[in-house]
């Protein structure tokens, strides 16, 4: 069976995000003063050939610990659904 997945990764909350805080300076520049902050990460779509919905997970959960995500530096969540 084909599943999806789809992969946030984000900067820790404990860690500074340069280009978030960057960005939340400019939301006062552009009339926006209310949105602050911004955190920027990563989407990530991937495509997972396997047995079963757990067993793809299994998959995106080790890809996750050993490529897509940082983990000092970064968190990561994920959905796997049948494509």
């Amino acid at each position: 069976m084909r599943f999806k997945a789809e992969i946030d990764v984000m900067p820790l909350d404990a860690l500074l995000d340069p280009q978030g805080k960057a960005v939340t300076n400019s939301m006062k520049s552009i009339g926006l003063p209310e949105i602050d902050g911004v955190r920027i990460g990563r989407h990530i779509r991937l495509f997972v050939e396997a047995d079963s919905k757990d067993v793809a997970a299994q998959k995106v959960e080790e890809a996750c610990k050993k490529l897509l995500a940082n983990q000092i530096m970064e968190s990561y969540s994920f959905v796997v659904e049948e494509a």
